[in-house]
């Protein structure tokens, strides 16, 4: 089985929901309970306020559901799905509202994504990365964030963002050396 944030056995239990959601629309239910709490907190991050991540929340699973009988089962977790409905609809509120899109990454996130690069954490060098991943592109701040924020393996990064496993561990590797040479540029 591929590397994912829920077992065998969850996976099964997703597509028993699926399959029931297929035939019956009232059975989403099972589906919207289980994903509501991490697909609401996903959006909240991304647009820090709480209406606007409410009403976006609520256009993905309606997509979702509307969209249930296109959905065709293949092992990887339902949430790769609701993850990519939720980015694209929160790019669509940008694109509507203008906005720039924005982070919300907290110091302890910050430190646990230093911790795993192998770096020495200080206070100087959380400030220092806030303000190096404010000025990434929204693509590889997504990609940043689904990987260390929401602490996703690789392969399912891949599946929310529709690449393969290895171009999501490539993109990732090349943002972090790149935000490595900018935090350099900014020590000294």
């Amino acid at each position: 089985m591929a590397s994912y944030h829920i077992s065998e056995s969850q996976l099964i239990k997703e597509q028993k929901w699926i399959e029931a959601s297929q035939k019956d629309p009232g059975a989403f239910g099972e589906i919207y309970n289980f994903y509501y709490n991490r697909i609401f907190l996903f959006i909240f991050k991304r647009v820090e306020e709480e209406d606007e991540a409410v009403d976006i929340t609520a256009q993905t699973f309606l997509k979702a559901l509307t969209n249930i009988g296109k959905f065709s089962f293949q092992g990887v977790p339902f949430a790769a799905w609701l993850y990519r409905i939720a980015l694209n609809e929160v790019n669509m509120y940008y694109r509507k509202d203008k906005s720039q899109l924005t982070e919300s990454v907290g110091k302890v996130q910050i430190a646990e994504m230093l911790e795993e690069t192998d770096a020495i954490v200080s206070e100087d060098m959380v400030k220092q990365l806030s303000t190096i991943l404010q000025k990434l592109d929204p693509d590889d701040m997504q990609l940043i964030s689904l990987r260390f924020f929401e602490g996703m393996p690789f392969k399912e990064v891949a599946d929310i963002l529709g690449i393969t496993e290895n171009n999501a561990k490539v993109k990732t590797y090349r943002i972090l050396d790149k935000m490595k040479k900018q935090f350099r540029r900014t020590e000294g």
